[in-house]
């Protein structure tokens, strides 16, 4: 696989710890021997909690940089209790991690949900939905309450997160791991936007390049790998998931391409065989992005709306996620290479245009200059939106992934 990125340097303090990167870049590499793909590993330290299905009786979850793990079973609710002051931004998030290769069901998925003790939500739940046979991938999103905004969720207290999962469908009936973490911040300074009160602008800058550095992406958020500007290459086999952070300072907007190479042998072709996903700081859901794959390189760009500006999505560190579907090699373990470009620039807002009526046609299929709007990203799945204006980036037809 190779992976190449290209980004403005940022100071950020690192959250997984030492010995739990080497302990699972040390497991990747043993299963990468064995031919199997590699599943994702909660953190060394995580502490084992047992939702349950009463919001009275949670256990809590406590704020830092320690997770915390426990199982869902399909169509099962988890409450888990959580404090919350009124004066900082809060997330609370779940990673819902499948055996890599499973089949799961088309209703199959997670929704996160933070609620107060009387059961009136803080706001809309979030939806993450596997909707890939046989090409499972772990979903992560998290539920928020921003400081200084009305609502039900705006006073300190106790309130309860709620994780629910799909109906199994005649998928996987098996319950499945979950790994819970529980944020805090006080709000950051507000970084000036630019002039004009426009949408953003979603042209991308140039492709980095420079020669290919080895890298090993990691298992999941605990031992990503970390990679910086350059060109980085990596392998990746039927049924993984490779994980990479990447600093995104506040103002800045990070787009990002995967192109995955030739697999060995006959590959049949399989929708969704291929797939680019992007997680924030708080492990909240940013962009996923799909394409078929039949052996034959092919390329997967995703674009996210500025950091920490107009709702968007927190500063930090960002995860990216390089998915192979387990069916692309029919069962065989050969590993097909990966280039990802990466890169960030300073939020720009796109410059007016004319108002005209829409044309039938430019309704389906919006002109690819269309720019992005930074509120309601979160909400936005595997949508034409993130991807506007990647014409420079090999944009593809695809299908939806999420």
């Amino acid at each position: 696989m190779r992976l190449v990125l290209a980004l403005g340097a940022l100071a950020v303090t690192t959250t997984a710890p030492a010995a739990a990167s080497a302990a699972s870049a040390a497991g990747t590499k043993d299963a990468e021997r064995a031919g199997a793909p590699v599943a994702y590993r909660m953190a060394t330290d995580a502490l084992e909690v047992h939702g349950t299905p009463a919001a009275t009786d949670g256990p809590p979850l406590m704020p830092g940089d320690r997770t915390a793990t426990d199982t869902i079973a399909p169509g099962g609710k988890k409450y888990y209790g959580v404090r919350l002051d009124g004066v900082s931004d809060v997330y609370v998030s779940a990673v819902a991690a499948p055996r890599p290769g499973s089949a799961l069901g088309l209703r199959d998925g997670i929704d996160v949900s933070l609620h107060r003790a009387d059961g009136t939500p803080c706001g809309p739940p979030r939806h993450r939905s596997f909707l890939s046979a046989g090409g499972a991938y772990p979903l992560a999103d998290h539920a928020e309450r921003r400081a200084g905004t009305d609502g039900p969720c705006a006073a300190a207290g106790t309130y309860h997160f709620v994780v629910t999962r799909g109906d199994a469908d005649g998928g996987d009936p098996a319950p499945m791991p979950l790994e819970l973490k529980y944020v805090t911040e006080h709000p950051p300074v507000t970084v000036p936007s630019p002039g004009n009160s426009g949408p953003w602008s979603s042209a991308p800058p140039p492709e980095p390049a420079g020669p290919a550095k080895d890298v090993t992406g990691g298992s999941g958020f605990n031992d990503a790998a970390e990679v910086r500007t350059g060109t980085w290459k990596d392998t990746i086999r039927p049924g993984e998931t490779r994980f990479y952070r990447t600093p995104v300072p506040a103002g800045r907007q990070l787009f990002a391409k995967a192109t995955f190479g030739n697999a060995p042998g006959h590959t049949p072709y399989v929708a969704n065989g291929v797939r680019l996903g992007l997680n924030d700081t708080a492990r909240g859901h940013v962009a996923n992005r799909t394409d078929g794959y039949q052996g034959s390189p092919v390329s997967v760009p995703l674009a996210a709306p500025p950091a920490a500006l107009g709702g968007g999505p927190p500063s930090g560190w960002y995860y990216l996620q390089v998915s192979l579907n387990f069916k692309a090699a029919t069962g065989r373990s050969g590993a097909v290479p990966v280039t990802l470009a990466v890169d960030t620039t300073p939020a720009r807002r796109a410059p007016a245009s004319p108002p005209g009526p829409p044309s039938p046609q430019s309704a389906a299929h919006p002109a690819p200059d269309r720019p992005l709007r930074a509120l309601g990203y979160a909400g936005i799945g595997t949508g034409t939106a993130l991807l506007l204006g990647l014409g420079g980036w090999t944009l593809l037809a695809r299908r939806p992934g999420e």
